[in-house]
């Protein structure tokens, strides 16, 4: 009974709230979005539901902007948590990015696609096959069975890096076309891992992570069977060709760039694709917005 009382004097909190959002004194907003702030995501449908009732161009502004500090705040929150005790999880680092842009993006519908993808791959395994085999397999259902490319056309568009846009339009960038790709072989059991290139996102063939480095020559081992670009639709090449482009770019062969990164490492390089993007455009806000996303990792 208690709780329930406490609900109903939270409703009648928020009502009061609201009606308070279209007055003139800049001072009351501000308390009024403070508290809303206080009260967080449970807000949110109350608040949608006074700007869909609201005729006053002002009031709906200003709900939009409370809304989206909210979320916001959310999400910076859950990036941290995640960064300190989920970031195994690659999908769910890739979900909360998902969310700056998509706030009621539906995960269970990239879950699904993913899932489908997926299926068609391990329908096409089986136990005799050579890794090469099996990134064949990978590379002939996500290229051309489902159509996956690199968006050329549009290369630095801010959709290119968020999944659920990906999985719609079969198009991204490097980045976003290598995570979906290490995410298939993640449920396959494939050992496919992400490489963390200056200008360029690729994948490698991992035959034992434990041992990727030659302790004693502090080199590489021959534990990187080949090197996978899912831009180029899954392009298969080896370290040389990691050395021609780094010689290409002026830049020393740094051992960083020959090996997987971790996914915290994944969200950083996102989240400065996006910082790149929304700067070409010219939405300073967002880039400063992201950039303090940055900082919980």
């Amino acid at each position: 009974m208690a709780a329930k009382r406490k609900n109903e004097m939270s409703l009648k909190e928020v009502i009061a709230l609201i009606t308070l959002l279209d007055d003139p004194d800049e001072e009351i907003f501000c308390q009024v979005k403070d508290r809303f702030m206080t009260l967080g995501p449970p807000a949110i449908p109350h608040l949608e539901t006074a700007w869909e009732n609201s005729f006053d161009a002002i009031m709906q502004k200003r709900i939009e902007a409370i809304i989206h500090t909210i979320q916001y705040e959310a999400l910076q929150k859950a990036l941290k948590e995640w960064a300190k005790t989920e970031q195994d999880d690659l999908l769910k680092g890739i979900f909360i990015l998902s969310r700056y842009q998509y706030p009621d993006f539906d995960e269970n519908k990239v879950r699904k696609q993913l899932a489908q993808i997926k299926q068609d791959v391990w329908l096409e395994l089986h136990d005799d096959l050579t890794a090469l085999e099996k990134v064949k397999i990978i590379n002939h259902i996500l290229f051309e069975v489902h159509n996956f490319s690199g968006n050329i056309t549009n290369y630095h568009a801010p959709q290119n890096s968020f999944i659920n846009n990906v999985l719609d339009s079969k198009k991204g960038n490097p980045l976003m076309l290598s995570v979906v790709y290490s995410l298939i072989c993640k449920e396959l059991n494939i050992p496919v891992y992400g490489i963390n290139l200056p200008q360029h996102f690729v994948l490698a063939y991992v035959n034992d992570f434990a041992n990727l480095i030659d302790v004693n020559n502090k080199t590489l081992s021959n534990n990187i069977l080949f090197y996978i670009n899912p831009f180029s639709k899954g392009l298969i090449f080896n370290q040389k060709d990691i050395d021609s482009f780094l010689k290409q770019l002026n830049l020393e062969p740094e051992t960083k760039y020959y090996l997987p990164c971790s996914n915290v490492e994944i969200i950083k390089r996102c989240l400065n694709n996006l910082i790149f993007s929304y700067e070409k455009l010219g939405y300073l806000e967002k880039v400063d917005e992201l950039k303090n996303l940055e900082k919980q990792l």
